[in-house]
């Protein structure tokens, strides 16, 4: 596959962005910093996944960092002499919330250091692809604070209260097996694989039938925010939603017809 340029115009000074294929990659780029989360960042990072949503090329979307790290924390040097009055009033790291309204895929390729919120941001996304050496880890309490971009939430709902609270009160850091076995990991592969692995995933997930793929998401996330009952009437009803499609069409002809199906997108 070769890269292709992506969303040109857009003059990005934290990240990188190509197209390969159907499959968009959006790598983090503040090498010297370890890919320090800043307001900078957030925003490019925020800004490529929309134009990503939005691109009808485009069926999923890998976030990746470095070999030495996915992202070593938020940028230190940026909060240091800020208030609380300053953090409430710009209601600092709230942006991040809008990752969650990509309705594509959204995949973590993970290598290195995820930590505070590298860990964040890497849970934020719809799954973790991670390299063997990579580590997870919420070491704000080291620094007299407390996870601020979900982790406290989206790391307990992952992995259980038990080891939510071993890695928040004391600092310590996970590897990529214990990670995965918490549930926190979808997959660990060798370091050198993660990128390609990652983008093979989004590509597999990229041709098929895109309603489908995004009603799937859906369902799975609603799962977290409803009780059982209302997620099953949920599911139940993208399920029949489904049949509008011309993917569900498709589909199934090309599974009784004993070919390869052609999805449109539709």
């Amino acid at each position: 596959m070769h890269p292709q340029a992506a969303q040109s115009g857009v003059d990005n000074q934290s990240i990188r962005l190509e197209k390969r294929g159907a499959a968009a990659l959006i790598t983090l780029d503040r090498p010297k910093q370890l890919n320090a989360l800043n307001d900078a960042l957030s925003r490019e990072v925020l800004r490529a996944a929309q134009g990503f949503d939005a691109d009808p090329e485009v069926g999923a979307i890998v976030l990746a960092g470095s070999q030495k790290a996915f992202a070593a924390g938020a940028d230190i040097k940026e909060m240091l002499s800020k208030s609380f009055a300053d953090l409430f009033t710009d209601n600092y790291f709230a942006a991040w919330d809008q990752l969650a309204t990509i309705r594509k895929p959204l995949i973590a390729a993970v290598n290195g250091f995820a930590l505070g919120g590298g860990c964040e941001l890497a849970m934020m996304c719809d799954f973790i692809i991670a390299g063997q050496g990579a580590q997870f880890g919420q070491p704000e309490i080291k620094l007299g604070i407390l996870p601020g971009i979900g982790g406290s939430q989206r790391l307990t709902k992952l992995v259980g209260r038990s080891l939510a609270m071993d890695l928040i009160l004391t600092g310590r850091l996970i590897s990529a097996e214990e990670a995965r076995s918490a549930g926190l990991v979808a997959r660990v592969v060798p370091d050198d694989q993660v990128l390609a692995v990652a983008l093979e995933a989004a590509a597999t997930i990229a041709g098929y039938s895109a309603p489908a793929v995004m009603m799937a998401k859906e369902a799975v996330n609603r799962a977290e925010e409803t009780a059982l009952t209302e997620g099953l009437l949920h599911e139940r009803r993208l399920f029949q939603a489904s049949f509008a499609t011309q993917g569900q069409k498709e589909g199934m002809s090309a599974f009784l017809e004993k070919r390869k199906p052609a999805f449109s997108g539709r």
